[in-house]
């Protein structure tokens, strides 16, 4: 072990410096841990969400708005004795909707509510 302190990496900002020059060795491990386990958790994230994305590549119907995701399912719903589609998909906790159209008598007899 050196007797030497350590040099930073040229990109960590100097407060970050600073703070941590100022700390304690249970501090600074105790900092040493929690950015491990915070890098690693990030690197999780945007994993998952590269995943995602890429699952979600060439699987949405063309007329699929922009802002309902691609796992969406289309429903019917039933308001004053008439009927729409929706789009709508679970996001946590919540079931979010989205309006797509009236439903007409002519899709009942084999045409898709999908538009195909």
């Amino acid at each position: 072990m050196s007797y030497e302190s350590p040099t930073p990496p040229a990109n960590l900002p100097t407060e970050i410096v600073s703070t941590l020059n100022e700390s304690t060795p249970e501090r600074l491990r105790d900092v040493a841990t929690y950015t491990e386990e915070l890098a690693e958790h990030k690197e999780r994230e945007a994993r998952l969400e590269e995943e995602a994305d890429r699952d979600q590549v060439g699987e949405r119907p063309d007329d699929l708005p922009d802002d309902v995701p691609a796992k969406a399912t289309i429903t019917i719903k039933e308001i004053n004795d008439n009927r729409y589609y929706y789009w709508q998909w679970r996001e946590g906790e919540k079931v979010r909707s989205k309006y797509k159209g009236p439903v007409n008598p002519d899709e009942g007899r084999g045409k898709s509510p999908y538009g195909a």
